[in-house]
């Protein structure tokens, strides 16, 4: 499994594509991701085993008779598609996931463990102050971890 960390800024070019980080490609064993719409205004991308597991997880407990695990389905796993790098290690961001993060020139690739987030850089940085708080409340429940 690709244990996958770093937060990277890079730029989105005229026609969707990114650059990606280089080190995040290196620890990557596919030339393949899988991009979809994550809870938060950002894309979330998988190697395609991680999105399988993560797939198939959602889809076990997903019933087409709940209008709550429908809304999940079709938010998580009915956008996601499969985009291979390029020859110059690019990725191209399809519209519709572009316009959902309202992804512009400045973007964040942020690594976090088994996935990557790919942000809008004001976004992410707006999410960020929004977030101090719930973010220090969140880190008091951690007290049994230590290192």
């Amino acid at each position: 499994m690709e244990l996958l960390t770093g937060e990277y800024q890079n730029t989105l070019d005229e026609k969707g594509r990114i650059l990606f980080p280089a080190k995040l490609r290196s620890e990557l064993s596919t030339n393949v991701l899988v991009i979809t719409k994550a809870m938060d205004k950002c894309l979330w991308l998988f190697t395609p085993d991680a999105w399988n597991d993560l797939s198939d997880k959602v889809m076990a407990q997903a019933s087409p008779f709940d209008p709550k695990k429908r809304a999940v389905v079709r938010h998580l796993i009915a956008p996601a598609v499969n985009v291979e790098f390029d020859k110059a290690g690019r990725l191209s961001i399809p519209q519709s996931l572009r316009e959902y993060a309202g992804l512009s020139k400045d973007c964040v690739v942020l690594g976090i463990n088994k996935y990557i987030e790919l942000w809008d850089a004001a976004a992410y940085q707006a999410y960020q102050e929004s977030t101090k708080e719930e973010l220090l409340s969140a880190t008091e429940g951690l007290t049994d971890i230590c290192f």
